[in-house]
């Protein structure tokens, strides 16, 4: 179903009309309520009435992650403490968090985002949504919670974790779409084999999956192990939470619901707008947001974007999943790698379990990588000589896509930590 149809199969040309519109009203309303923002416009030599066209939006400086920390918490927020309804933060795992803040509009136009996006990923008022993203001060579990009850939904507050009482809810509650990250899907469908949990049998048929990269051989095993359609959902908290772009059934693209955030794709390095189809870093202007509107924020995901008409029906622009982050890029020798780019190898290697750790160490003056990788019971209980021979060809692999020669490990089945949230595959162990 498509939940909004007037705004999701609005005329492309309509549309734009709509984000000019918006855009001139929300460059105004930071210029005069932001201080640091218009201190930033007035350096570039910008003032609002300049944004005559969409083109012009380049003409607009970047906001960045050190801009947010640099007036934490609350020194980008454009309305009054007293209006602000709702606050939330990241983990501030590299440095101070950052904080944003919701008006009670705000938190009405993060339920209608959320709703279209379970609605693209199968969701109907009649579904049963076991959400189990995290509560609390991330913005998983509560965007998708007032999505599903703005749709009309039955949600489960499961949050993240305790995967024995999860299986038992997908087993006794009806569940008919989980949301969660893709790891730990895979973990609830080994931990729910182990104990006999047969999924064909459930009701559950659709994942609403993200916050961490994943590949297509990833969503392969997740469809297949759990035996359900799985579609990618992505947001984050500085543009509003969850509920940014998902993928509709057809699995072609994120729809970025483009009436409320405006992308561009730039080149990383130059700041340069790049056309549809051109990978780059994924930049978001918010259009209709009060308590922390965004201008041309630098999101530091890897996309591109789609711009051809999508079968479903919706108009919005599309985005390719994300491949990764410029800050999470990986220089190995000289080359530029992400996790996620190994992900698509291992996953399309027969024997291999969606489950690896990739190690960074400095050996002299050279880096060295080593992979661990697990494997499926069958393999693991194979002779030596197949072992190894599986563990060269895997490093034959990486080797023939990213020029790279690392060294594998093959690890007997579950064996690897497992997340409850986001996946951590990468341990940089070099002293630089």
């Amino acid at each position: 179903m498509i939940w909004n149809p007037d705004a999701e199969t609005m005329p492309v040309g309509q549309r734009r009309e709509l984000q000019l519109e918006l855009l001139k009203k929300q460059v105004k309303y930071v210029y005069e309520r932001q201080p640091a923002y218009r201190a930033k416009m007035e350096k570039a030599g910008i003032k609002p009435e300049d944004i005559k066209s969409l083109d012009d939006l380049r003409l607009l400086p970047y906001l960045t992650k050190a801009d947010m920390r640099e007036n934490y918490p609350y020194g980008l927020f454009c309305v009054p403490m007293k209006e602000v309804v709702r606050v939330h933060s990241s983990s501030g795992t590299t440095g101070k968090p950052t904080a944003v803040g919701y008006t009670k509009k705000d938190i009405e136009i993060w339920a209608e985002v959320m709703a279209r996006a379970l609605a693209c990923g199968g969701a109907t008022p009649d579904s049963i949504i076991q959400n189990a993203y995290g509560y609390g001060m991330f913005t998983g579990g509560l965007g998708i919670h007032y999505g599903g009850e703005r749709m009309g939904c039955a949600v489960l507050p499961a949050s993240s974790g305790q995967t024995k009482r999860q299986l038992i809810y997908l087993q006794d509650f009806g569940t008919t779409l989980i949301t969660c990250t893709p790891s730990y899907s895979l973990h609830l469908a080994e931990e729910g084999g182990a104990e006999g949990v047969d999924f064909k049998k459930l009701p559950l048929k659709y994942g609403v999956l993200g916050a961490e990269p994943w590949s297509e051989g990833m969503r392969e095993k997740i469809e297949h192990n759990l035996n359900i359609k799985a579609t990618d959902i992505y947001g984050l908290s500085e543009i509003i939470g969850p509920g940014v772009a998902n993928e509709c059934l057809e699995q072609k693209g994120l729809h970025i619901f483009d009436d409320h955030f405006l992308p561009e794709v730039i080149n990383h390095e130059t700041g340069e707008p790049l056309p549809p189809g051109q990978r780059g870093e994924l930049v978001i202007t918010t259009l209709t947001k009060e308590g922390f509107p965004a201008i041309r924020y630098r999101t530091g995901d890897i996309t591109a974007l789609l711009d051809a008409p999508c079968p479903c029906g919706r108009t919005h622009i599309r985005m390719e999943r994300i491949t990764g982050r410029t800050d999470d890029m990986l220089i190995i020798r000289g080359v530029n790698v992400f996790p996620s780019q190994i992900e698509s190898i291992l996953m399309d290697i027969e024997g291999v379990e969606p489950h690896y750790i990739i190690y960074l160490r400095r050996d002299g003056a050279l880096d060295d990588m080593e992979i661990h990788v697990e494997v499926s019971e069958k393999v693991f209980s194979d002779e030596v000589k197949k072992l190894e021979a599986l563990a060269a060809k895997i490093q034959k692999e990486i080797q023939g896509v990213l020029a790279l020669s690392p060294r594998i490990k093959l690890v007997e089945p579950k064996s690897l930590e497992r997340s409850m949230g986001k996946a951590k595959r990468v341990f940089d162990e070099r002293k630089i």
